[in-house]
């Protein structure tokens, strides 16, 4: 398989991780509840985990940028449609910024993921 399909879904996979956690985060309540608590710690494992599995093939911190840059967004849109907060033009510009930096990053940029950094291999 392509380093960068395994570098990218891996790190796509940690930023849900990362969002589940999050807003289980907002739901545990300061870890008083059960559940939400649970799904928040093994949450952000996995997100670490599959971070760290990024960082093979990734710079720190561009994987980085891109793991909070997009956790932002998504948690973002998460707020405005579960729990009814509201955004104003301010916070607006500033994440539609935060998604400039991540195209700019993707599509520009050729410190991304590439074969030559740290390749992904069964036997290191």
């Amino acid at each position: 398989m392509n380093p960068s399909v395994i570098t990218y879904g891996a790190l796509a996979l940690a930023i849900i991780c990362e969002t589940i956690a999050t807003t289980s985060l907002k739901q545990s309540e300061q870890f008083t509840r059960l559940v939400p608590s649970l799904i928040t710690v093994f949450g952000y494992a996995c997100a670490f985990y599959l971070l760290s599995v990024t960082l093979k093939a990734m710079p720190v911190g561009i994987a980085y940028a891109i793991w909070s840059g997009a956790g932002i967004i998504l948690l973002s849109i998460i707020g405005i449609v579960i729990y009814k907060q509201r955004l104003d033009l301010s916070a607006c510009i500033g994440l539609g910024f935060i998604v400039l930096g991540i195209l700019i990053i993707n599509i520009m940029s050729k410190t991304g993921a590439t074969d030559n950094f740290y390749p992904l291999r069964a036997n290191p």
